[in-house]
Order: structure tokens, then sequence, then C-alpha cells
């Protein structure tokens, strides 16, 4: 069987899904491929954070930051139920990093872009913030500023899903075997990893955004053997159970240089992170290890009265980033810039390969794909669209999340308040095609554990290519943190019981 489309893309994590949406949107014949489950990966396994990167501005990444300060903003306008607000608290003390350097970088980071949803940075002294009362003692200043948090693997999801409203073929769980050009179309190979089913695919473009995989996908599959020089960077984070109480996040300088985030994360639970280590490996087979274990717990320590020990993490995960190797001597200070690297002279099929990025500026770097690509295709480049149109679930309304989440909860008495809200928070105006005509707890089925019902799980299923427990568990929500043992086991009896058919192209089942 041969499919054609105008753009083959491989790798489903931000990059890919955003590039998919982008073309999609833009009247692009669309078809992603992702070897596991969208956002299995680096996307999953970041710090949950929307920010300029404040560390940047020491390297002089003075466009990368102004790009991502700028990206924060449209980000929260166009997925207000996936990304908050986050104020951020700096403690300084003597030896560290100078408090006028601190306050130059705050002020630009204030003004770098224009700045309309969060409030400016400030400097606090101690009792005035709560932040010092978790520090040992000796912090007496320190500084706060604000970024925004978000539900990483969620925003993957949700960019897939909207491309494939706009007409965007979505295939998790297929690899792509192989693919050769003959003149002006790749033909492209792909195998579905479920049934062994294969697929030629002939694709007026391909984008290589496969992430830690980038290099091995060209040199393997694609037959180019003169990719661009790319460095995998581990970062690794922990979870243990609550460490402070409100809802603010810390940033820790390490005498290393390194910085350190310790972040509300699951309402019982704090994240920290992050590792930046070279990494050598397969990507597959990233994994903490017990010194990055050790260094996060020490270096928590050093500043927390409560210290953390590594029989406190009660979770932890390692992302890759595939960065542009720019002849940076640490791994922390390569560039998290990206390059998009276009291969294919006059009438050949286009060839684009992603090198770097992040998260937060995952839109501006479609749009930029799009402009390499669209004239690559003989396509005029028209304007961008994805700045201003909602996620799939974004479209709450000017009231803002929280007073469209009271709705939500007014409008349901007989559901859970708690579950109502962790939905909203999830799946914005989605929930109400989760909930449907549901009006008690018993109407959406049993609990498969903390607060997992049988009704979320067939939507995961039907609408957002759930096939396998941990794509729910730890991907689609973060329920894996709350859920009692035996809850997996559950769930996969569920999704069997369901069978879902094949996805259409539109997301949804026939």
């Amino acid at each position: 069987m041969t499919s054609a489309v105008d753009m083959l893309i491989v790798g489903g994590g931000i990059n890919g899904a955003g590039i998919a949406r982008d073309a999609a949107g833009r009247g692009l014949s669309t078809m992603l491929v992702e070897q596991d489950d969208l956002a299995a990966h680096t996307s999953s396994a970041s710090t949950k954070l929307i920010h300029g990167g404040l560390r940047y501005l020491e390297y002089h990444e003075f466009r990368l930051v102004r790009e991502s300060l700028q990206e924060r903003e449209r980000l929260m306008a166009i997925a207000p139920h996936l990304i908050a607000p986050l104020d951020f608290f700096l403690p300084h003390a003597a030896g560290q990093r100078p408090a006028w350097m601190i306050r130059a970088g705050l002020f630009l980071y204030d003004h770098l872009a224009r700045r309309r949803r969060l409030p400016a940075s400030r400097a606090v002294s101690a009792p005035h913030h709560p932040g010092f009362a978790v520090l040992k003692p000796g912090y007496r200043r320190g500084f706060t500023y604000a970024d925004c948090r978000v539900d990483d693997s969620r925003l993957v999801v949700l960019n897939a899903l909207d491309a494939a409203e706009r007409g965007a073929t979505i295939r998790p769980y297929t690899r792509l075997l192989s693919a050769r050009r003959a003149g002006a179309v790749w033909q492209a190979e792909i195998e579905d990893r479920a049934s062994g089913a294969r697929t030629t695919v002939a694709a007026r473009a391909i984008v290589n955004a496969a992430g830690p995989w980038v290099a091995e996908l060209l040199e393997t599959r694609l037959g180019r053997h003169d990719a661009d020089r790319i460095r995998l960077v581990k970062g690794s984070h922990i979870i243990v159970p609550r460490r402070f109480d409100g809802d603010y996040a810390f940033i820790l300088q390490n005498p290393d240089g390194r910085v350190l985030f310790a972040i509300p994360y699951q309402d019982r639970f704090t994240l920290i992170g992050t590792t930046d280590i070279p990494y050598e490996g397969h990507p597959a087979d990233v994994a903490i290890s017990e010194q990055e274990v050790a260094y996060l717990c020490a270096n928590i320590s050093d500043y927390f009265c409560t210290p953390v020990t590594p029989a406190d993490v009660v979770h932890s995960f390692s992302g890759l980033r595939a960065l542009h190797d720019d002849g940076a001597a640490s791994a922390s200070a390569v560039t998290r810039d990206y390059l998009l690297a276009l291969d294919g002279n006059g009438g050949e099929a286009p060839l684009l390969s992603v090198f770097g990025g992040k998260i937060t500026t995952y839109r501006r770097l479609a749009e930029h794909a799009m402009a390499k690509l669209l004239p690559a295709l003989g396509r005029p480049l028209t304007p961008g669209w994805t700045a201003q149109a909602p996620l799939p679930g974004g479209d709450i309304g000017g009231e803002g999340f929280d007073t469209w989440s009271d709705a939500l909860v007014a409008s349901r008495p007989g559901l859970s308040p708690a579950l109502l809200r962790r939905l909203g928070k999830a799946y914005g105006t989605r929930v109400e095609t989760l909930l449907g005509g549901a009006r008690t707890m018993g109407d959406l089925g049993a609990d498969l554990g903390g607060g997992l019902t049988e009704a979320e799980v067939d939507y995961l299923a039907a609408h957002e290519w759930a096939r396998h427990p941990d794509d729910i568990l730890w991907r689609r929500s973060k329920l894996g943190l709350h859920v009692p043992p035996g809850t997996a086991a559950l769930v996969a009896q569920r999704l069997d019981r369901i069978a879902a058919p094949p996805l259409s192209p539109q997301g949804k089942n026939p």
C-alpha cells in the first residue's frame, strides 16, 4: 500500500508535533510517524517549564532568551489550561554570582520582550518571603521573578491532536525503516510496530525531528553521512515528597556554576533537577545514575533545612537533548538554540533536520521550519497562524482559567471538585467530551486508581492515541505518581476491552 503526502515528519516530540500542526494548518497533507508513544522521550522528561532561560543570559544567548520570553506570552494565551504562572525565588549568599550581576540579568529578563501577563522581578529580604523559612540559617536576601510551568507531554499531544483535526495523519508506534530520494519525492517505508504492516509513503519532503535519534536517522535510514555534529546532553530529575508549602519554586546556584530547580509538582511532591552531563550511549538506554541522584540530593540539601537523601526519591526520569555542537567546553554551556538544516538542491525532494531547541520555542521553531520548507516545495510563504489559535481545550474565553474552572465545578455538583479541577487543567474545554452526560461519579465508570476513571481511559484511547498503560499514567496524565499497585494492570485490561480501532485522520474513531 502506498500513501502520498506533502510532508512526512519523523519524530513525535514537541518539535515534530509543532511542525505537524503548523503544516496541516497551512493546507499541507502531513503525516507524522513516531517509533514509540508521542512525547515518549525528551519531551516528557523536561523540567516542566515554559521560561525564557535566565541562565542563558550568562552565555550571551540574548536572541534565544528574547524569543523564549515572547513565546512564553503566546503559549500562555493559547494553552491557558496547561500553562500557568509560577513565582521563582532565588536566594543569594556571599561567594555566589554577585548581586549586581543577578540584578542586571533580571532587568534584562524583564525587558528583553514585552511582558503583559507576569509581574516584574524584585529583590526580597528575610523574612519577607516564605522561602527563607525553608532554607538553612544565613540567607538574608534574594530575588523573585516569574516564569511558567507546563504539562510538557500534554502540550505535545495537544499539538498532535490539533494537527490531526486539521487533516494530518498521526501515527505513534510507527517507525521509519528507510527512505530514498526519487527525484522530487522521497520513497519512504514505514512499519506499524504492533501489526508489522509496512507502508510506502511518497513524500515531497521529509522532516527529521527525531530528537536524540536525529543523527542516527540521517546516517542509517536516510543515507546521509555528512550530518551536522550533535552533542547528546543528559538531564535528570528526581521527585520527592513535598519539601515546602506554597505555590512558588526555588532556583538555586550550585558551586559548579549550574542552577538547580525545586518545583512544586502534582500537589504532593517536589521536582528537583536538572543535571547536565555528556551522554554517549544509545538514546533508548538513557537513565539516571546513582551519581546524578547523589548530586541532586547533595546540592539541594546544601540549601534546605530538611535534607533530601536518595531514600526519599519516589520517582526519577532522564531525557536527552540533541544539541548542535557549538564547541562549548562543558555540557551546560552548549547552546540550547536550534538549528534547522535544509538538504536538497534543484529538483531534489527537500530534507529538513532539526537540531537542538527547547520546549518553550517549539512553536517559533515550527514557523521557521515552514519558512524553509514552503519555498523548497514551490509553495508561497503564507502568514503564520499558530500564535493566535488556541490549542485544543484552550478556548476558555477571556474570564481566565480559574473563573472557567470554578464554573466547571459548579456545573456538575454530583462530580468530585478535585477530579473536575484536575480534568480541567488537563483537557480544558475538551473535558465536556470526556464527561459526556455524566452527573454522578458512577456515570464515569470504575475508578481504576488515583482518580483515573474508565471514562478517562476510554477518552484517551479514542481521542489521544493511548495504547498502553504508561501512555496514560505517565504522559497523558501524571497519575503514575498517585495510583496504587495494580492500576497499570487494570488500565491494560480496560484498553484491551475497548479494543479501539485505528484513529481516523481527525483523531477520532470512525
